[in-house]
């Protein structure tokens, strides 16, 4: 089997350069890195890590290394990989890596596989997308499984979905529920990087513009307070009425979809949930608007639906491209 699979290797310089200026920021992560080369906490574990294959997660994956674990990386969304760093972790840093930006579900699902193939005894997951496939299709990892990690929201609500009907087979700790992580990731991470996504995308002004939120939790929360604070009108739209009743309180108009949507400039949607925007929802949509998904999986927009509406004569309809 080959211990990579990446788009270009000569890439390597470049990746080095990015993950290097991303570690000045990242002071604990090196501050552990320093004690795990010393220790090695990590001797003898073999570690799958389904993540966002970018500059932040390659210094984890280099500190996991220097604590003594075998290391085997694979992405989690295939539109965040950047594919200098994939070059830099594969190539340099001799970290098996297998993503490519963009890849599709076949490639996806066969990196997936790959980093299995050398039964691990902790698995590391964005998404749940590891786990899931260790129950469904790989589970001869079981017996040597020790636990896990999951990151995202998204993937927490997947693992307590399989723990309430008795299918989880292993633990797995919720990184998300600690407090460092969706008090300032999910709020202040996500809230910057998807205005900053649209911003890359489309080049529109944010001030002015009547920007509709699908979610309020604390992604959404960050997602609508860093548009308030860019100037934009904020519409936000929310099934938990507690949930509801505090973006009320935060200053924000709250309405169901079927309304916010008719006056909408920008939709993001952000809640872990399927096809939040659907077909009936898009034909009350003005023309112009701008879709986007700042949610762990392209679910939560019925993308099929809208190629439909948009390409009525059309028998095989060109799909949407995501832009990342």
């Amino acid at each position: 089997m080959n211990l990579y699979d990446i788009k270009n290797e000569s890439l390597v310089a470049e990746g080095k350069l990015r993950v290097e200026w991303a570690a000045r920021n990242m002071p604990v992560l090196k501050s552990l890195r320093g004690r795990f080369e010393k220790e090695k906490p990590l001797q003898g574990i073999r570690l799958a890590a389904c993540l966002h294959v970018t500059t932040e997660t390659a210094n984890l994956m280099e500190t996991l290394k220097a604590g003594g674990a075998e290391v085997r990386l694979c992405a989690s969304n295939p539109l965040s990989t950047q594919d200098d760093v994939a070059a830099y972790l594969a190539i340099e840093a001799r970290i098996p890596t297998y993503a490519i930006k963009g890849e599709d579900n076949e490639t996806y699902y066969r990196h997936l596989k790959n980093v299995l193939e050398f039964i691990p005894t902790i698995t590391m997951d964005d998404g749940a997308d590891l786990v899931s496939t260790i129950h469904k299709e790989s589970r001869q990892v079981l017996s040597t499984i020790l636990g896990g990690t999951e990151e995202t929201t998204t993937g927490v609500i997947r693992l307590r979905a399989m723990e309430k009907d008795e299918e989880l087979m292993y633990p797995v700790i919720a990184v998300n529920d600690a407090q460092t992580k969706h008090l300032f990731d999910n709020r202040y991470g996500t809230g910057q990087s998807t205005v900053d996504g649209i911003l890359r995308a489309t080049n529109i002004l944010i001030s002015g513009s009547v920007i509709v939120v699908c979610g309020y939790g604390w992604c959404g929360k960050g997602v609508s307070g860093k548009c308030k604070g860019m100037g934009a009108n904020v519409i936000v739209c929310e099934v938990d009425p507690i949930r509801a009743l505090e973006a009320k309180m935060d200053g924000f108009a709250v309405m169901p979809m079927i309304e916010a949507i008719k006056n909408a400039d920008v939709i993001i949607t952000v809640t872990g949930n399927t096809t939040v925007i659907d077909e009936h929802h898009l034909e009350n949509a003005k023309d112009g608007i701008i879709l986007a998904n700042s949610g762990h999986f392209n679910v939560e927009i019925n993308v099929g639906r809208l190629n439909v509406l948009l390409y009525p004569n059309v028998r095989h309809v060109p799909m949407l491209k995501n832009l990342y």
